[in-house]
């Protein structure tokens, strides 16, 4: 699955599952774009990368905005020449059940999770059509094929995502512009480590491989729908859940 002489954007690429992305797409030969809200917090990703000998720098950027997405893509393609590949993987959650929830957290999960990955895919794949090469791959999740209490606004932002996937990979096929998602399922991260031990027997009682995902599951996802051999591979959802959900 080399990606030699690739470039790749990952958004979210700070921290957890989008660092992995980013470090396993660098062990694979590909040069990082690393973009993250918080760019102070890019400096472990890039000097992870830079571990693999392949060149990485931070960028800037909240994919909720359009203009802020605009401004860095325009960047990029002036300093690094192309992109072959993105990587949507920026994310938030405002968990809350429904009667509860707060309009502002509902608008806030769509805009960062559907609108971001929107955001991405316009300012980006305009240069891989002209190319006529790109992979982009958008991180789904299990609550958008499944649904879950307390996410109504994040497993309807993912289900979207999952629409654009197919919608977008039907626009561009000809172009050789692959589009596909990866659906994790429970992984093993910050947020799940504050569990109690509870609600995390109860939560692997659902695994049928009876362990929670790691970030390289994830990681190694992304690197095979990135790579030449899925070439013939789009408007797919990878689901990587440990067969919670069998789709």
């Amino acid at each position: 699955m080399t990606l030699e002489g690739k470039v790749a954007v990952v958004t979210g690429a700070a921290q957890g599952i989008g660092q992995e992305i980013a470090a396993r797409l660098a062990r694979n030969g590909a040069n990082l774009v690393v973009a993250d809200l918080d760019v102070d917090r890019c400096k472990e990703t890039v000097e992870l990368v830079q571990q693999t000998g392949r060149e990485a720098r931070p960028y800037k950027v909240n994919v909720a905005s359009w203009d802020e997405v605009k401004a860095m893509t325009d960047v990029v393609l002036k300093e690094w020449g192309h992109v072959d590949i993105l990587v949507n993987n920026a994310g938030i959650t405002r968990d809350g059940l429904l009667m509860r929830m707060k309009a502002e957290d509902w608008d806030l999960v769509l805009k960062v999770n559907l609108t971001g990955t929107f955001h991405c895919i316009k300012a980006l794949v305009p240069s891989m059509s002209k190319q006529r090469y790109g992979r982009i791959i958008n991180i789904a999740s299990i609550v958008g094929a499944i649904g879950n209490i307390g996410q109504a606004n994040y497993a309807a932002s993912k289900a979207a995502v999952i629409g654009l996937t197919k919608t977008v990979a039907r626009e561009y096929a000809g172009r050789m512009v692959t589009v596909n998602a990866v659906a994790p399922g429970f992984i093993d991260t910050e947020m799940t480590r504050k569990l109690s031990e509870e609600v995390k027997e109860a939560l692997l009682n659902q695994i049928p491989s009876r362990r929670l995902g790691l970030p390289s599951d994830v990681a190694e996802a992304v690197c095979f729908l990135a790579s030449e051999g899925a070439g013939y591979i789009t408007g797919q959802v990878l689901h990587v859940n440990g067969g919670m959900h069998m789709a």
